[in-house]
């Protein structure tokens, strides 16, 4: 990186953390810092809330692996990418039906309720883990613009952003992350528009939107993988979830719809930058948007690298008031060592400054920043059933267990290479990934009915025995 590079990117960085940090309001109690309320205690606005929840899940990662499989598949993979965006409405109607139904407050007052105190906590360390693997996925994505893995620019421009995150969110918590959310939604679209702008004239648009074909090694299959974990994969994201809990029922679902669906456009456009580093032959190098970048020019590879640090930032800092709630509100009451009122902001403060520096060790150890989506996707198919056919009971707590236990067992199998080749379906590249996510999606849900069938059989023998 030469000195015009390094001022341009430096600089950027600086100013995004300045411009960040004054914008972002202070929250005064703790219903603002943890439930986003303003002073008042008026809930967060419905466009707000749209924003958020569209930037927030588009993350540094995730808009990466986006390109990536462009770059492999054409249109397919991103397609394939997109289409987890589409577990966003489906997130907002099964949480708009969990609340006017059951009243809970939050999933883990839903899960208490029907399924019992042991299936919340086993839940709770879900979400956990995909927490901490938003932290150090995100910031290196960032180091990534800077500098390689191993060099001191890599390491110390995603330690800065991370200090820069940690600065506004411990200012104002959730109330901040929203509202930062809403200015980088805007300064994402306006640079992804600019990319394109570039690209898009590179090409022959009709080629640039058919590369690709709809088999399973070409990428069909992950596309089926997506489809399958639509009603699984985004409840174990309380970066989403606990959006679904901070305004009216009507007011969050229509949110959802509408963030969900410009998520799903957002994210397949900018898998066209991989198309289109495939059709002029870019090698991606495991990272699409800076290989395109570097081939046209310092102005394009700057706009990607804004594009990177406003995702990473609205996911970064999402996650640590995610955190901070987990952490200080949802698990002291599943212990029963908390009453329903919200603790001192001070604790949330805590838990964000510690997972900052827990959150980056994976950074330093060097890890693949796929596996943050592929294994824990996999491993939390077991909330498919628990999500979709609660309606079905009103207490078993055997149900979740059996579901959400078998798919976390088979998550883990498919990670060490245990499961047998034969529950491959096709020959590509992710045959294995939907051979366990088909077959664990329908033994999951055996394992959710299994209670509830054995419970209407004994029923029924005792009946006939008094009978």
């Amino acid at each position: 990186m030469n000195f015009t590079e390094a001022t341009l990117f430096w600089g950027f960085l600086l100013v995004y953390g300045v411009v960040m940090y004054a914008l972002s309001p202070k929250s005064k109690n703790a219903n603002s810092f943890y439930k986003g309320a303003d002073d008042q205690g008026n809930p967060v606005g419905q466009w707000s809330l749209t924003a958020s929840i569209f930037i927030s899940w588009i993350f540094a990662k995730s808009v990466t692996n986006a390109a990536n499989l462009g770059a492999a598949y054409g249109v397919v993979g991103g397609l394939a990418y997109a289409s987890y965006w589409l577990s966003i409405p489906v997130a907002g109607y099964i949480i708009y039906l969990i609340r006017t139904q059951t009243g809970a407050r939050s999933l883990q007052d839903f899960l208490t309720s029907r399924f019992g105190r042991l299936a919340a906590l086993a839940f709770a360390a879900a979400i956990l883990i995909r927490l901490y693997n938003e932290v150090w996925s995100n910031t290196a994505v960032v180091g990534g613009y800077f500098g390689l893995p191993g060099e001191w620019e890599y390491y110390a421009a995603a330690m800065l952003f991370t200090v820069f995150t940690l600065a506004y969110s411990l200012k104002g918590g959730l109330r901040s992350s929203i509202f930062t959310d809403v200015i980088q939604a805007f300064v994402f679209v306006f640079f992804v528009g600019a990319v394109l702008f570039l690209i898009i004239p590179a090409n022959d648009t009709s080629a640039l939107l058919t590369n690709g074909e709809f088999r399973l090694n070409a990428g069909f299959d992950l596309l089926l993988v997506a489809l399958l974990q639509l009603f699984s994969y985004p409840f174990h994201d309380p970066v989403l979830t606990d959006r679904g809990f901070v305004n009216k029922e009507k007011t969050m679902l229509k949110s959802f719809v509408v963030a969900g669906l410009l998520g799903f456009v957002a994210v397949f456009v900018f898998s066209l930058v991989g198309v289109h580093a495939r059709l002029n032959g870019i090698d991606a190098m495991g990272n699409a948007p800076a290989a395109v970048g570097q081939s046209l020019g310092l102005a394009a590879l700057f706009f990607m690298s804004v594009v990177m640090m406003t995702s990473a930032g609205s996911t970064l800092d999402s996650t640590f008031t995610s955190l901070a709630k987990s952490l200080a509100v949802d698990l002291p009451r599943l212990a029963r060592r908390a009453s329903d009122k919200l603790p001192s902001m001070r604790v949330g403060a805590v838990v964000m400054v510690i997972f900052a520096f827990l959150g980056n060790l994976p950074m330093f150890a060097g890890t693949d920043i796929l596996k943050a989506t592929t294994i824990s996707g996999t491993m939390v198919i077991g909330l498919a059933p628990v999500f979709l056919f609660y309606g079905f009971t009103r207490w078993s707590p055997w149900s979740f267990h059996l579901s959400f236990w078998t798919g976390l067992g088979l998550g883990v199998l498919l990670a060490v290479g245990l499961i047998p080749a034969s529950w491959a379906i096709g020959d590509g590249k992710y045959a294995m990934l939907l051979g366990v996510n088909a077959y664990g999606f329908l033994i999951c849900t055996a394992g959710f009915f299994v209670p509830l069938v054995l419970r209407r059989l004994v029923g029924r023998s005792l009946a006939a025995g008094e009978a």
